[in-house]
């Protein structure tokens, strides 16, 4: 008989639906016990059970679906709730509770099988309650997984407003009169539910892995909780499936081939989800570290610009990268328009000189804060800041910067650069004779670093002499000084009265 022809026979048929239907049951149910942090609970369930079956069997007197599917649903809320008690009311670790339960009942459910089976002509084998059998499933079997699987999914559907707000927020569940503990003891009975229904198909061993792996994989994949609970309805079929038919074809136990292939299910996902994988995550950080090294060239090429040194070759030095890196990092600042190339020599756009007095903003007043704020010294902050001006929001910046009360120096004495982008009002709009304050908002590195060599601090009152050809005079505190007629152009200056000049 060849693989297809396998489905031809009615024992197949059943074993396939019964598959599909505890892979969507456990999938749909899996969602909430992995975000509940129930995953334990529900393997101690699985274990939990044994006593009821065994009990069923001797008072039944033989095998009985539905009497084994009453006795191990009661066997599994008396579990659930001697767990809950136990946490609640003894001084023990809530783990260590669920391992005092499932082991005792667990190890009575062994032990009672293990007597039944003395009895002659009597057949009740472990190892398909451990492991399952679904080539054995009945008729019985299937309609009771059928309405299991029904039931379950429209609780979920018709409870989810409760089921959400219980996981994520039990606190305002509360406020809202919804009951936590009667939505947590719902929960436990759908969960003995599925464990059950799943015990000829997976047993009682390996149902935690439909129910914990299927979901697991959803939450790789998703943020929202309805997204997360139709993918891991949708993967727990797959699994469940694809599961019975490798063991098929291999001649294996179908319960471990499905709880495998749901765990390779798991690690492909968990390798290339789209972006909680490790690929996805690996790329991140790769894009992390090539940002953060474009931004440390960016800034040291303005350190170059303000000395007239910005080439390739001086870039490679400060940097301590190799040549190909290092140009690797050019092409890349010159893709995004931040610097110009002619040859070895590297020009720096207005929207590099921007992008570099930002950083050095971020830089700067970190540090200012770092002192003021935190109560650090000048000599511990240089590595947070290095670190944190790559992450440093505009609006946190701003933040800052107001918290700070605007400072015009870091700790170390340098200036912190301005967030504004253009000049307001220039100082070579001043007129001869004309009175102004130099502006603590300067745009211009260079503008910048020229006013702090010449002493020209923020707030310095000011006053032009005279304007000669590409220089500008003006005495500060009764000493003329020289200013370049294109630096002056860039100086931003509150000109003493504002209303007789016209702005730029």
């Amino acid at each position: 008989m060849d693989f297809f022809s396998v489905f031809q026979e009615i024992w197949a048929v059943r074993a396939l639906v019964a598959s599909g239907l505890v892979g969507i049951m456990c999938g749909t149910l899996g969602a909430f016990i992995v975000l509940r942090n129930m995953s334990m609970i529900g393997d101690a369930l699985s274990h939990a059970i044994l006593p009821g079956v065994v009990l069923a069997f001797v008072i039944l007197g033989g095998y009985s679906s539905l009497g084994f599917f009453v006795g191990a649903v009661i066997a599994g809320l008396i579990s659930a709730y001697a767990i809950t008690w136990i946490q609640q009311n003894v001084q023990t670790k809530n783990d260590a509770a669920i391992g005092i339960v499932f082991t005792a009942m667990f190890s009575i459910g062994v032990i009672g099988i293990s007597w039944i089976s003395r009895n002659e002509g009597v057949h009740l084998d472990l190892k398909d309650f451990l492991f399952g059998n679904v080539l054995t499933v009945s008729d019985e079997d299937l309609i009771l997984t059928a309405a299991v699987t029904g039931f379950v999914i429209l609780s979920v559907m018709v409870l989810y407003r409760y089921l959400f707000i219980s996981t994520f927020q039990s606190v305002i569940a509360q406020t809202m009169g919804i009951s936590v503990k009667a939505v947590h003891y719902f929960l436990m009975l759908l969960l003995s539910f599925s464990v059950v229904a799943s015990l000829q198909t997976v047993g009682v061993i390996l149902v935690v892995a439909m129910l914990i792996t299927p979901a697991s994989t959803a939450l790789l994949l998703s943020n929202r909780l309805e997204r997360v609970v139709v993918i891991s309805a949708f993967l727990g079929l797959i699994a469940a499936v694809a599961g019975l038919l490798i063991a098929i074809q291999l001649e294996t136990t179908p319960g471990p081939a499905m709880a495998v292939t749901a765990t390779a299910m798991y690690l492909v996902v968990a390798l290339a989800a789209p972006k909680k994988g490790i690929i996805a995550k690996y790329l991140a950080r790769r894009g992390q570290q090539f940002k953060v090294e474009i931004e440390d060239t960016l800034k040291h090429a303005l350190k170059l610009h303000r000395s007239e040194k910005l080439n390739i070759e001086n870039l490679m030095a400060v940097l301590g990268f190799s040549r190909a890196k290092t140009n690797r990092l050019v092409k890349a600042l010159r893709n995004k328009q931040l610097i110009s190339l002619a040859g070895e020599r590297v020009q720096l756009t207005n929207s590099g000189m921007q992008r570099a007095n930002s950083l050095v903003r971020a830089h700067r007043l970190w540090e200012t804060y770092l002192v003021d704020q935190v109560g650090l010294s000048s000599e511990q902050i240089h590595e947070d800041a290095e670190q944190l001006e790559h992450l440093l929001s505009e609006d946190i910046l701003d933040e800052v910067d107001r918290e700070l009360g605007y400072p015009t120096t870091d700790p170390h004495g340098s200036p912190i650069p301005r967030k504004h982008s253009s000049v307001l009002f220039a100082l070579s709009q001043l007129r001869a004779d004309q009175q102004g304050t130099i502006s603590a908002d300067q745009p211009d590195s260079v503008a910048t670093r020229t006013l702090w060599q010449m002493g020209l601090k923020p707030n310095k009152v000011i006053r032009v002499i005279e304007r000669s050809g590409d220089t500008v005079i003006i005495e500060v505190a009764g000493e003329n000084l020289v200013i370049q007629a294109k630096v002056a152009d860039k100086v931003n200056v509150i000109p003493e009265d504002h209303s007789s000049s016209d702005p730029i």
